[in-house]
């Protein structure tokens, strides 16, 4: 040998790193950040609707959701605690929860790790979470059997644009059995391709509030 190997020669390359444990070019991570930004950016703007449109929107998804989930007594059913304009699914969380369904929502118990899913139920009592969420008191993690995903974004392969911190993604990749997963959104949010990275997990079915209904 005329070199030593761990401390001559070329310097070593690092174009490919790790992130969650997943190879990836960072400079073509970078370049799917910032379209990813650019996109969550617009389609925000884009769903900020007048009261009336909002209300006839989210009555559509709500109709959607009562032809493609069939509620049982006895089934984990999570959705989430609307905040940034996302549609407002709680008047159907309440008659899931009629229908004797275990209605969940997701909780950040640590930054940067899987949420947990705690129950909810009408009337119960909430605290403030992560970032001034809303939260259940209650603190026993379920494993559910639906998890029914605001979209920001949804691309033609049911691959989620969602506020950015990967928390769903980091949630499903670790479930087993994974659940069903449903995303919801206002018209408008498709997108041909959000470029899925190696970490992104792509979800069940897609339901508009124009009617469209995507599944794998």
């Amino acid at each position: 040998m005329t070199e030593d190997e761990t401390g001559g020669g070329n310097a070593p390359c690092f174009a490919h790193l790790l992130v969650d444990g997943h190879p990836v070019d960072p400079e073509m991570a970078q370049d799917v950040a910032r379209f990813r930004r650019s996109e969550r950016a617009r389609l925000i703007a884009a769903r900020a609707l007048s009261s009336e449109e909002r209300e006839r929107a989210t009555a559509a998804l709500v109709t959607g959701l009562d032809r493609i989930v069939t509620l049982e007594a006895g089934m984990n059913v999570a959705v989430y605690w609307p905040i940034r304009g996302e549609p407002d699914l709680r008047s159907w969380m309440e008659r899931a929860h009629a229908a004797g369904a275990r209605v969940l929502l997701p909780v950040v118990v640590e930054e940067h790790a899987p949420v947990e899913f705690h129950a909810w139920s009408p009337g119960c009592r909430m605290t403030r979470g992560f970032w001034n969420i809303l939260v259940p008191a209650d603190r026993e993690d379920h494993e559910p059997d639906i998890v029914i995903a605001p979209l920001v974004g949804a691309d033609e392969n049911l691959y989620r644009l969602g506020n950015g911190g990967g928390y769903y993604d980091r949630t499903l990749a670790r479930r087993a059995p994974r659940p069903r997963v449903i995303g919801v959104g206002f018209s408008g949010c498709l997108l041909p391709t959000i470029y899925p990275m190696p970490w992104d997990v792509p979800m069940s079915e897609v339901l508009l509030s124009d009617g469209t209904h995507l599944k794998r």
